[in-house]
């Protein structure tokens, strides 16, 4: 699984950018094996979900697997530019109650 990730000016965090269409059982290990270092390098992480158009069980684990890194270390992880599927899915098992979810880069960093 293949993630870009930008530097947010002055230290204040990363912005990991998803480049798959699937989050799901096939590649969430390779999901977090990448994720977990940006994790740990910076207070404030914020995904780009705008090319995920699946996500499974698996992959909502995972990201909140990634929540609880987060949160254990008093940072906070933002979700922006959610694909109305997958949307969906994250309000339907009512995930949008736990998750910062934001539907634009600039309203998810202007949050921090």
């Amino acid at each position: 699984m293949q993630l870009d990730i930008e530097k947010i000016q002055e230290g204040k965090g990363a912005i990991v950018i998803v480049q798959s269409e699937n989050l799901d059982a096939g590649n969430v290990k390779a999901f977090k094996d990448r994720l977990l270092p940006v994790l740990e390098d910076h207070q404030n992480v914020l995904i780009d979900m705008s090319k995920l158009s699946f996500i499974d069980s698996s992959g909502l684990g995972a990201l909140l697997s990634c929540l609880r890194t987060m949160n254990g270390k008093k940072g906070q992880l933002k979700l922006f530019a959610m694909a109305k599927p997958v949307q969906a899915l994250f309000e339907l098992v009512r995930m949008h109650r736990i998750f910062s979810i934001y539907n634009t880069r600039e309203e998810a960093l202007a949050a921090l």
